[in-house]
């Protein structure tokens, strides 16, 4: 028996967007009419009241939960039986218990807007309602849909990776190193080498997103940093060939597991931050060292570059 692959997303056109597989908006059977939402954010302020005057005294101000209402509606004009086969597979969407059960289960929004690539944002699909039945004889069902976005972030839909092999010539402890001398040219030659900085990463969104990152043994205690950032995140543990550690920074999913399976976060000293282990927009470097003695332990990092808006 053929196993089944999984199907890539479908490519969206302006004015489109997709969830669980179906797709939404304009040249599709589900027209899309007011979106509301699109702006910033909704604010979590943490302001004070003064207890002994007027006014309160600001303090941070947090970005919670990113709500979009669609006005849509199913158009398949004189077929009601392919009008509520649309109306179920919403419904079917919404109650994927990978998504709606599990604390950590999301569903995927993914959109397109002129001029740009199609961008994702992750969170709950909450509400899929016919808000009339009275013309789905006709084929024709208006619809009230609403996306919370747990993560007021945009997304690339694709996913950037880079694969770095064990540089032995790398020197993480020199504190002293600047930015500026990280990432300025060799001084041997007018122009850098793009083939001799495989580090650089570049993330082209306008705000900094979060990384995965996998490491590949053999390697003992392990160290990864930013050069822009200067953050630094380190192992006091031992791979061996073939045995892995999987490092998820995005908020709600830290965590660092051997193999899959084992969590060997106690192995981070208290330094390791992943909660501060962001990739800057724009471009920087990512080194890592250790000891391998056959030079075969490499470094994945995968991220999407991240954005305000759609």
């Amino acid at each position: 028996m053929a196993t089944p692959t999984k199907q890539p997303p479908v490519e969206l056109a302006p004015w489109q967007f997709e969830i669980g597989g179906l797709v939404l908006g304009r040249g599709t059977r589900i027209p899309i009419g007011n979106i509301e939402g699109l702006g910033s954010p909704t604010i979590r302020p943490q302001d004070v009241d003064n207890p002994t005057g007027d006014g309160t005294t600001p303090g941070q101000d947090f970005y919670g939960t990113r709500t979009l209402r669609f006005e849509a509606g199913i158009k398949t004009p004189g077929d009601p039986v392919q009008a509520a086969d649309l109306l179920a597979r919403l419904e079917l969407a919404l109650d994927d218990p990978a998504a709606r059960i599990r604390p950590e289960g999301r569903h995927v929004l993914r959109g397109r807007w002129p001029g740009h690539r199609t961008r994702r944002m992750y969170g709950r699909l909450r509400r899929t309602e016919a808000t009339s039945t009275a013309t789905a004889i006709n084929g024709w069902i208006p619809l009230d849909l609403e996306f919370a976005g747990t993560d007021p972030r945009w997304y690339d839909d694709e996913l950037s990776q880079l694969t770095l092999g064990l540089d032995h010539a790398a020197k993480p402890k020199d504190r002293d190193r600047t930015v500026d001398q990280a990432l300025r040219e060799p001084e041997s030659c007018g122009d850098a080498d793009p083939d001799g900085r495989p580090g650089w990463i570049t993330n082209e969104g306008n705000v900094s997103t979060w990384p995965s990152i996998r490491i590949h043994g053999p390697v003992t205690n392990p160290r990864i940093w930013n050069t822009v950032t200067r953050r630094v995140i380190e192992l006091r543990l031992s791979l061996r060939a073939g045995e892995w550690v999987e490092i998820e920074t995005r908020p709600r999913t830290r965590w660092a597991l051997r193999n899959g399976k084992v969590n060997v976060a106690n192995d981070l000293p208290p330094s390791s931050r992943l909660d501060q282990f962001a990739l800057p927009r724009g471009r920087s470097e990512i080194g890592w060292s250790g000891d391998d003695p056959t030079g075969t332990a490499r470094l994945e990092v995968s991220w999407r570059s991240a954005y305000t808006a759609l």
